[in-house]
């Protein structure tokens, strides 16, 4: 039990798997991310671990690990693959490791503080997984819906939240305009915007994160259209504004090989 707390240092990971895995596959997994509160002096309040086998012997690394938790409110997300149970763990501890003692260091982002520019080149790094499970298109399905408001916040705000989450685009409100805007890895500094309606840099709250703007405006389409779009030009998600909600959405590939759809709560 750490001093003025009553969270303990070791917690009771939940672990869960999918697939052909063994029990020592979750005791390494669960043993590998219990000591979390000992690499932070904020309080973890839970953690939980997913292990997914895939049984494509076609796919080079079939097991993927993913974590959450949940430091004093705040999600901090990892999620590797490897081509076998250990190997994505280590990968998952050690890149947790790093989200862990990135989420300490940038606490004060919740209180505006902009990160300096050498940590946003160190914040760019790539990724080093596997995009997708490569599900045959006619199998694919959309399989998760999540909606959610998008609270306005900066780019560099923005930038924090998708690193912290291990995401590759983060769907929000830009803070100064007020438009539906998509941050994503890409381009010559690693970070991409992409709105709704393209809006000058001078026009958007400050921000210090090296990025480039996509100059197009995003394609209205039906969800069909949509789908079928993603699948043809092979990308890893698509933003767009939903024909019959009139509402920027983001339709993504999972790690299983199905979609996934973020649709803003309420109104844009």
């Amino acid at each position: 039990m750490r001093q003025g707390t009553d969270v303990p240092d070791i917690l009771d990971v939940d672990v869960v798997t999918h697939g052909r895995l063994s029990k020592d596959a979750v005791e390494y997994a669960r043993s590998k991310v219990a000591d979390i509160g000992r690499r932070t002096q904020r309080r973890v309040l839970h953690a939980r671990v997913r292990l997914t086998r895939h049984s494509d012997p076609a796919v080079d690394r079939p097991v993927v690990a993913q974590a959450n938790v949940d430091m004093d409110g705040r999600l901090v997300r990892a999620q590797t693959d490897g081509a076998n149970a250990r190997e994505a763990i280590d990968r998952l501890d050690s890149r947790l490791r790093r989200n862990v003692a990135r989420a300490a260091d940038h606490w004060e982002a919740r209180r505006g503080r902009l990160p300096r520019q050498s940590e946003w080149r160190h914040q760019s790094e790539p990724t080093h997984r596997q995009a997708h499970f490569p599900r045959p298109a006619a199998e694919r399905r959309i399989v998760r819906r999540k909606s959610f408001t998008l609270e306005p916040c900066t780019v560099d705000v923005a930038a924090l939240e998708m690193d912290l989450l291990d995401y590759d685009f983060h769907l929000f409100t830009e803070k100064a305009t007020g438009i539906a805007t998509v941050l994503y890895r890409g381009g010559p500094t690693g970070y991409r915007l992409a709105q709704v309606a393209p809006t000058p840099a001078c026009d958007l709250a400050p921000f210090v994160l090296p990025v480039t703007f996509s100059p197009h405006r995003v394609p209205c389409l039906t969800v069909g259209e949509a789908t079928e779009r993603l699948s043809l030009l092979d990308l890893p998600f698509l933003f767009y504004v939903d024909a019959a909600e009139g509402r920027a959405h983001v339709l993504y590939h999972r790690y299983d090989g199905h979609y996934g759809l973020i649709t803003p709560a309420g109104e844009d």
